[in-house]
């Protein structure tokens, strides 16, 4: 009897889900691993589950929003910083050539981030990023990012943590950037997020200890940088993993590579009306070779447009209905997120 009782509440979890093969094999993994006595049983210490952050857990389209917090404090700084109208990447960021910045590369991404986020303390730029957070609006939807996490997704998040999980963010974004609304958004504890890394250093100001961001990258927790950090921070190989692009291949590769059962998701990005559609030819989240191993070792790829009833928190029914989020994603610690409006998605969510 104990199958069939937790099939029917994984569903009832999972009200944003079409029923089809992702959402099976999702409640058909943790029924395995949850089964005392079964021959997939995990010991509930063992139950990590991974996740990327960006186009994973919420929008990265059509910039990651770290990148679009980055220009924003470029703009602020420039009265202070007159050499930017010359110099690069700085002089592309504030003539508004998205097309020029882009072509700096790797080492403009880089000075733009260092000139943007060190030079403080801890303390002070989590203030930056919570004040930034609070005021900034997504360029299409014209709401807050925090409003842009994917319903599903939380409702997953919340339905693993039920059955003994312990979630994980494992991104490339800044994990400073992350840490101050993870656990408001996501349910996600600062301690449980991994991300990329500036150096820090201890210093004391006005006889006070303080943590300074220094000009200058630690860590990149990208691409094969995510199973290292994994290593380095969790000391489990997870046996759950979801990802959305190239970058989170490596990650999925040493989830599926450890013994007994194991699950390794992707989001594919399919839906252009109520989010967007992209994934080999985009500059942002690219879903190429991750995709093609996905199909070759039978990943399960979830199709957004196919497998998500909705996209976001709130959305609108038949008649323009607000639709309140269900399932026990709404006991998230400190959840205050909203939905979307009429005015803020073209077509219905």
């Amino acid at each position: 009897m104990s199958i069939p009782l937790t099939r029917s509440r994984a569903a009832d979890a999972l009200p944003s889900w079409n029923d089809g093969a992702a959402k099976q094999a999702i409640i058909q993994f943790v029924t395995d691993v949850t089964t005392a006595g079964g021959r997939k049983f995990v010991p509930a210490a063992e139950r990590i589950a991974t996740f990327d952050n960006d186009g994973t857990l919420w929008v990265e389209q059509p910039m990651y929003t770290q990148f679009v917090f980055a220009l924003d404090r470029v703009k602020t700084l420039a009265p202070q910083h007159p050499e930017w109208k010359t110099n690069e990447p700085f002089a592309s960021i504030l003539k508004g050539d998205r097309k020029a910045l882009m072509a700096t590369g790797e080492k403009g991404l880089v000075e733009l981030i260092m000139a943007s986020h060190a030079g403080m303390t801890t303390a002070e730029f989590e203030s930056l990023v919570r004040d930034w957070l609070a005021k900034a609006q997504h360029p299409r939807f014209k709401r807050p990012y925090t409003e842009l996490a994917y319903q599903p997704m939380l409702e997953l998040l919340a339905y693993l943590r039920a059955n003994d999980f312990k979630t994980y963010i494992v991104s490339g974004g800044g994990v400073e950037f992350m840490r101050p609304w993870t656990e408001n958004v996501y349910g996600v504890p600062p301690e449980q997020v991994i991300g990329s890394t500036v150096k820090t250093k201890f210093e004391l100001r006005d006889d006070k200890p303080a943590l300074m961001r220094l000009p200058e990258v630690d860590f990149i927790d990208d691409k094969a940088g995510k199973p290292v950090a994994i290593n380095k921070f969790i000391g489990r190989r997870p046996i759950f993993a979801f990802g959305n692009s190239d970058g989170d291949l490596e990650m999925l590769q040493w989830t599926a590579a450890g013994d007994g059962a194991r699950f390794e998701g992707l989001v594919h990005h399919t839906d252009a009306e109520r989010e967007y559609a992209y994934d080999r030819n985009s500059s942002i989240g690219r879903l190429d070779k991750a995709l093609d191993e996905a199909r070759e070792r039978g990943w399960v790829v979830v199709d957004m447009k196919r497998d998500w009833k909705r996209v976001f928190g709130e959305s609108f029914g038949s008649q323009g209905e607000v639709l309140r989020p269900t399932g026990s994603v709404s006991d998230r610690p400190g959840s205050s997120w909203q939905g979307l409006t009429t005015n803020s998605v073209p077509g219905k969510n």
